[in-house]
């Protein structure tokens, strides 16, 4: 009995996705739940768990798009676990493979000992006992990547998954109890060679859904919208002085540190308070005709750079948060947008969004809409430029100022 692998409802705006991996190869005995494929869509990068056990057969490639309802693969489920399954398995999810030991050899007929075979040269010492490196442990493809890019050792995490098996939340919650989450680095490797200097070679690589998405929702938002920027700057001075101030007791009571970002957010919770303008969309009303759709809460998005592309995932009824919720949900979204783990839930509602420039260097932008919001803050570097001191009317000075840019 064959069953089939079928491509998952990820969300009523989600359509189609491309197979970014498959995390079993073609052929090998799998687990019922156990990960077989991760499909990359325009919002989120999603496990595609095995619906049966047995032996799985490929029906698409690595790259395929594929619409939802789509069937993948199948599962034959009358094939009988083989006996070296765990060594099969291990290689399956761990891309490690445990040679079996070689068997005994039959014993001698003669009942005269056999003779003493030539001395062989010396050997190295089996080496003792250890930790198994990352690659020997049972892992899903995301927890794997975010171990990877936060240095994290799989043999300190316990798996939740079935079998044992570490889940991106096993590694999520690792980093969050250990300092950094890092484990020590590891002996730099040889850097590798780049493009021959003189070069003229081209290459092209496949466009992800992620990014394709928002170039469609950036130049959507340009010919839709009658949008226009606003550039004042902002004397950091008070801000930075203040978190100097309570920085160090607010990472020993709160365990993580205090960003410019929580103030941003709760002085932008307040100001949509003072103007719900900015806090309301423009949606077609029952006649069809432009509406103005009022929100009495304030859910800000927070674009977040990931490997894959720009994400927006929304803090939600920021006008309740206090400093120490803002900057734990930040926290959480950068990390789990590294890993590709947020969900589309999280990506979706928000009323206004804060863009930060600033970590990129920037020292001014004009950022563009997230549909169908009203406004975007856009947060740049802070320089110290020479302008009048802000208690001394007269006198100039050298002060830490940003530009701010709101796009509305």
């Amino acid at each position: 009995m064959a069953t089939q692998i079928v491509i998952p409802n990820v969300g009523e705006s989600v359509t189609s996705g491309v197979i970014s991996s498959w995390s079993v190869p073609d052929g090998a005995f799998v687990e019922r739940d156990q990960t077989v494929l991760e499909l990359e869509t325009d919002k989120v990068t999603m496990e595609v768990p095995a619906p049966a056990s047995g032996v799985i057969r490929h029906g698409a490639a690595e790259g395929d798009e594929v619409n939802v309802g789509a069937v993948v693969g199948t599962i034959d489920e009358s094939a009988s676990k083989p006996a070296g399954a765990a060594g099969s398995a291990a290689k399956s999810e761990g891309g490690t493979a445990v040679a079996a030991p070689p068997a005994p050899p039959p014993p001698n007929a003669d009942t005269k000992p056999a003779a003493p075979a030539p001395a062989a040269p010396a050997a190295s010492p089996a080496p003792a006992a250890h930790t198994p490196s990352s690659g020997e442990h049972k892992a899903t493809p995301l927890a794997r990547k975010l171990a990877e890019d936060n240095k994290v050792d799989l043999g300190s995490i316990s798996g939740t998954g079935a079998g044992g098996r570490i889940r991106e939340q096993d590694v999520l919650a690792y980093i969050q109890t250990h300092q950094n989450g890092k484990a020590p680095a590891p002996a730099s490797k040889p850097a590798a060679s780049g493009p021959t200097p003189g070069s003229r070679g081209v290459r092209r690589e496949k466009m992800s859904p992620l990014r394709q998405r928002i170039a469609s929702r950036l130049v959507e938002a340009q010919q839709t919208a009658a949008m226009l920027t606003t550039f004042n700057e902002v004397d950091m001075g008070a801000v930075m002085a203040l978190r100097k101030q309570f920085k160090d007791d607010f990472e020993k009571k709160h365990g993580i540190g205090l960003g410019f970002m929580s103030f941003f957010v709760k002085a932008s919770a307040q100001a949509l308070e003072k103007f719900p303008l900015v806090n309301a969309n423009i949606v077609a009303g029952d006649d069809g005709k432009p509406a103005v759709e009022h929100h009495d809460y304030k859910d800000i998005a927070i674009a977040v750079a990931g490997p894959k592309g720009l994400v927006v995932p929304v803090l939600r009824n920021c006008e309740n948060m206090t400093f120490a919720d803002v900057e734990s949900g930040i926290k959480d979204f950068g990390t789990r947008a590294k890993a590709g783990t947020l969900e589309l839930s999280e990506m979706t509602g928000g009323t206004f969004t804060i863009t930060n420039g600033g970590v990129f260097g920037s020292l001014m932008s004009t950022p563009i809409l997230n549909p169908p919001q009203s406004a975007i803050l856009g947060m740049h570097s802070i320089k110290n430029r020479p302008v009048e001191h802000p208690e001394k009317s007269g006198q100039i000075a050298l002060r830490p100022m940003m530009y701010l840019a709101l796009s509305y």
